[in-house]
């Protein structure tokens, strides 16, 4: 049996969100829970009548009226039509007021600024007004390229309000992999900033700027938003203060449909071009409200942090703790700037009670020996962490414990861009078990699957999500008759979601997860598809073919291995590697450069012409050869003779 962590005292449990709901089941309908258990499985098994009470317990403002909660089958789900919402609204309504609604600080100016309810809402009133005289319509699509700032979560929050659609990306990110998920989506709208800081070097962003305007001919207004005060500022834009002065008299929030689109997400491009994952409204809504209040306990008053870019999904996720009265603590820089202990002072100082932060960043803080005592760092004020990106060693739960705070609740979660929530994390009625998420959040209905497709306790196996859930996605943007999404996710099981997960679940509902089941680069947290990496190497004239993993490590690191084929005269030399490394970097990000590059003979494909990365990746895991890959599904079965060999040369000798 695992070692229990932390047990939440009986006093926190009693004041808890969820204690609240359960009363509030227990007296308004008549249903009686003893445990988290036996709520969860309530939850699952009555998914129209959990997700109704979770309309009704947050009095959720909407307008109209429904017959139905939920009508059709996965993929194929419609949720509470005839009612229309809005998001931003509710997170109006339930900004705190009397505290800060957003606590700010970056690299440039690590003062922690807050700003206030009447401030915040004017100028993001005043945005809308503005948005909407450059013709900004319901339904139309605003995008952003632009830093953790204030500025990005008016930005979000304006268009929202209008009914319209966001998309962000974050500025490491290069002008192709932007264009590859803007162009798809078609924004009238673009913000943009043209320089950002990390880990101390400024980086100048305006080429990058220029080129993705003129390559979205779509967008009818640029609005540039100021961060760094030498930054360019490219012509024919408007700055987004000037857009704060706009008259807001006759403001309203546009509601829309409960399955309407909120914002697009962007998938790591795997298959091809970064699937648009588009949200609904309604259905971001009450998940938010679901998890940050029952599962992650955020009350009001509190202050909420996560480290984030804008283009992961946690970034939405963290704004979502206005929704629960809290305050939104942002930053905008690296996360070991001036020192791995940076952000615990910062969260020190200004009172931090939910710290969000990954796996990756846990784990060098282990490894880097930081200890808050012996640094006299004061975390009084923290109630929880929160873990997630990639799944949390056990020794760095040890750690967390023994030398981050010894009372602190560890909340790893797992979920993903998907549904910009988590289907597996916290709940304060469970102990926290070493190496394990706590269980599955409540309306999630996840088995682990065995290879004939029957749930298993205590097994690995395939992650599925067997009852629909209102923050799967309504679709891919652009995506004819749903083919990409039916294959993203019901291919293998028509009626279960496959989420790409390997996870145990053991008797008492804890959760175990051991890495992603499909080819998918997991890249520090941040999702990478080869996709987009295989598009820059093809500009480089020595590579014939190229096949490129990560693979996941017990300490919660990572190996990511380029494998390279290369043209017959050409020489895989120094030149040659830092050629490959500067590209990739330039054009995607940081993250997508891999460790090592390595010569092969032959990258293996299948008889239909598919890149076997997957059967690779679970060769250089260890997996027995013949239940890694067929030779008869292969088009090239030697090429596979390098790969074997390489993990008992290589990889096995850096266990």
């Amino acid at each position: 049996m695992k070692e229990f962590l932390f047990k939440a005292t009986p006093s926190a449990i009693a004041e808890s969100n969820i204690v609240a709901f359960m009363t509030w089941l227990r007296v308004d309908k008549g249903l009686n829970f003893e445990d988290y258990p036996s709520l969860l499985t309530w939850s699952t098994q009555n998914t129209s009548d959990f997700w109704e009470y979770i309309l009704s317990y947050f009095s959720i403002q909407y307008s109209g009226s429904y017959n139905q909660v939920l009508s059709g089958t996965m993929p194929a789900v419609k949720w509470f039509e005839g009612i229309s919402l809005n998001y931003a609204e509710q997170i109006y309504s339930r900004a705190p007021t009397s505290g800060p609604v957003m606590v700010h600080f970056d690299e440039i100016n690590s003062e922690a600024r807050p700003i206030y309810h009447s401030d915040f809402f004017s100028k993001m009133k005043s945005l809308a007004c503005a948005l909407q005289s450059f013709g900004l319509e319901k339904g139309d699509r605003v995008a952003g390229y632009l830093p953790n700032v204030p500025e990005a979560s008016l930005a979000c929050l304006a268009t929202i309000s209008c009914g319209a659609i966001w998309s962000c990306c974050s500025l490491d990110f290069g002008v192709e992999a932007v264009v590859e998920r803007f162009e798809q989506i078609q924004p009238k709208i673009l913000f943009l900033s043209t320089a950002y800081s990390y880990n101390g070097k400024i980086y100048d962003k305006q080429e990058d700027a220029q080129a993705i305007i003129a390559r979205l001919p779509t967008v009818k207004q640029v609005i540039f938003v100021p961060y760094i005060p030498e930054a360019y500022v490219p012509e024919n834009t408007i700055s987004i203060l000037d857009c704060f002065l706009y008259e807001h008299e006759h403001f309203s929030f546009n509601r829309v449909g409960f399955n309407d689109p909120i914002w697009i997400l962007y998938s790591s491009g795997t298959t091809g071009k970064p699937k648009a994952i588009t949200h609904s409204h309604g259905g971001m809504l009450l998940e938010h409200l679901k998890y940050l209040i029952l599962q992650n306990d955020v009350r009001k008053g509190e202050l909420f942090y996560w480290y984030s870019t804008t283009g992961w999904m946690m970034w939405n996720f963290a704004q979502a703790s206005l929704l629960a009265g809290a305050t939104v603590v942002i930053y905008e820089g690296s996360a070991a700037f001036n020192g791995l202990d940076f952000l615990w002072r910062k969260a020190s100082e200004i009172g931090v009670h939910h710290f969000g932060t990954s796996a990756p960043f846990l784990v060098a803080c282990m490894k880097n020996n930081i200890d808050t005592a012996s640094l006299k760092i004061d975390l009084s004020n923290l109630r929880s962490i929160g873990s997630t990106g990639s799944p949390l060693p056990p020794e760095a739960f040890d750690y967390v414990y023994k030398h981050i705070k010894s009372d602190v609740w560890l909340c790893s979660m797992s979920g993903g861009t998907d549904v910009c929530t988590a289907f597996v994390g916290s709940n304060i009625l469970s102990p926290v078990k070493k190496g394990c998420i706590q269980g599955r959040a409540l309306g999630a209905d996840i088995v682990a699957l065995d290879d004939g497709g029957v749930p298993r306790l205590n097994e690995v196996g395939e992650m599925v999500v067997r009852k629909p859930m209102p923050c799967m996605p309504i679709y891919f943007w652009n995506d004819a008759k749903n083919e990409r999404y039916k294959q993203s996710y019901f291919e293998e099981y028509n009626d279960y979601w496959r989420h790409g997960d390997w996870i145990s679940i053991d008797d008492d509902g804890q959760i175990t997860i051991f890495g992603r089941s499909d080819a998918t680069l997991n890249r520090n947290g941040v999702r990478i598809g080869t996709a987009e990496i295989y598009n820059v190497l093809n500009d480089v004239e020595e590579i014939e073919d190229a096949l490129i993993i990560n693979l996941e490590q017990a300490d919660g690191s990572s190996f990511m291995p380029l494998f390279i084929k290369i043209k017959e005269n050409a020489i895989l030399n120094d030149a040659l590697k830092e050629n490959i490394k500067q590209k990739l970097k330039v054009r995607c990000s940081p993250r997508h450069v891999p460790d090592e590059i390595f010569k092969v003979p032959d990258i293996p494909y299948t008889i239909s012409g598919k890149k076997m990365e997957a059967p690779v990746k679970k060769i250089l895991m260890g997996k027995e050869v013949s239940r890694a890959f067929s030779p008869d599904a292969m088009r090239n079965p030697k090429a596979m003779e390098f790969f074997v060999n390489f993990f008992k040369t290589v990889i096995e000798s850096k266990s």
